[in-house]
């Protein structure tokens, strides 16, 4: 009879034993299983983020080398146009030099000294030029004078006596870069009259570089 109660309370002994053990088991392996999923959803947005943080990363070095490659084209660009003006500009200069040895060259060098004393309006005036157009300079001098004294009389009622001298120094002659023409000085040079066939040409160049970029670049 007692063994029969001590066997009784042995299995019931094992019993909650086993049952605890698996009640030990069942919540180990949902801590397991929770601790799984924690660990895997958390390596899951480490590597999203990480992905996300290269993509975002890769965009913005596109974006900075798309950028540079845009400056680099546009910077390209602008010198290929700036040589076909310097270009434009120099063919120009080409014709100047063409039509200073024109036979009317002398009649153009006149017009000019006129216009470049009225308007230095001085009194006493040098003239500079290049070294193979002294000798034309000097010879038209005197018609050039009478044509302005003439311009000034008739435009303010007082007759003039310019002192017009040209310089013949040989280290103050005008470069050949200037196509022709003359420059006009007064008071020690203190005022200066750039007539060169150069000045004039730029001159016409800055005025119509709107035009000239229109006909050259029409996508602007």
């Amino acid at each position: 009879m007692a063994s029969d109660q001590i066997r009784q309370m042995v299995n019931f002994i094992l019993q909650e034993a086993h049952e605890k053990a698996n009640e030990i088991r069942v919540k180990t392996e949902h801590d397991f299983n929770l601790e799984k999923q924690t660990l895997v959803h958390e390596a899951k947005l480490n590597v999203q983020e990480e992905f996300a943080k290269k993509e975002k990363d890769r965009e913005v070095q596109e974006r900075i080398a798309r950028s540079a490659e845009i400056g680099e084209c546009r910077v390209k660009k602008m010198k290929l146009r700036d040589g076909l003006l310097q270009q434009l500009i120099s063919e120009a200069g080409e014709k100047c030099g063409m039509v200073a040895r024109g036979q009317n060259y002398p009649h153009l060098l006149q017009k000019l000294i006129v216009q470049g004393l009225i308007k230095i309006e001085e009194n006493t005036v040098t003239i500079y030029t290049r070294e193979e157009d002294i000798s034309v300079v000097k010879q038209i001098l005197p018609d050039a004078i009478s044509e302005y004294v003439d311009i000034m009389e008739r435009e303010s009622g007082v007759k003039l006596d310019p002192d017009v001298t040209v310089s013949e120094d040989p280290a103050k002659v005008l470069g050949e870069d200037t196509y022709g023409g003359v420059t006009l000085t007064a008071i020690n040079g203190k005022i200066v009259c750039d007539n060169t066939m150069s000045s004039r040409l730029n001159l016409v160049y800055e005025e119509l570089l709107p035009s000239i970029r229109a006909i050259l670049f029409p996508e602007q």
